[in-house]
């Protein structure tokens, strides 16, 4: 055992967890869906980098399943380990002890979604 939860199983299970909402929340959804769409655009920042500040919150707030999520699109986007480590410095300089903690999840999800 790692430690550290299946991440391809928490994105599965909230994604699961986030269309069964969209049945009975559809107001709710559609709003966080055009918060997160408005979030990670292409602006005078693009969207990797964005993507990055995300995860470096993500880890401050100690949230696994949006490590997950971000980390995925991360490495869709073609996010180098490097790049994941260089965002986790900053992450663990904002957040201390905790994030550095947490820094190792992402880690953890790289070496998953890279697979």
């Amino acid at each position: 055992m790692s430690g550290f939860p299946a991440f391809k199983d928490v994105v599965r299970g909230v994604s699961n967890q986030m269309r069964a909402l969209r049945e009975t929340q559809p107001d709710l959804m559609t709003a966080f869906s055009q918060l997160a769409t408005a979030g990670t655009r292409d602006s005078a920042l693009d969207r990797k980098t964005r993507e990055l500040i995300a995860l470096g919150i993500a880890v401050a707030g100690r949230c696994d399943d949006c490590i997950g999520f971000h980390v995925q699109t991360l490495v869709k986007l073609g996010m180098t380990r490097q790049e994941l480590e260089d965002a986790m410095a900053t992450a663990v300089y904002m957040g201390g002890g905790p994030s550095m903690m947490y820094a190792t999840h992402a880690l953890a999800a790289f070496e998953e979604f890279s697979s």
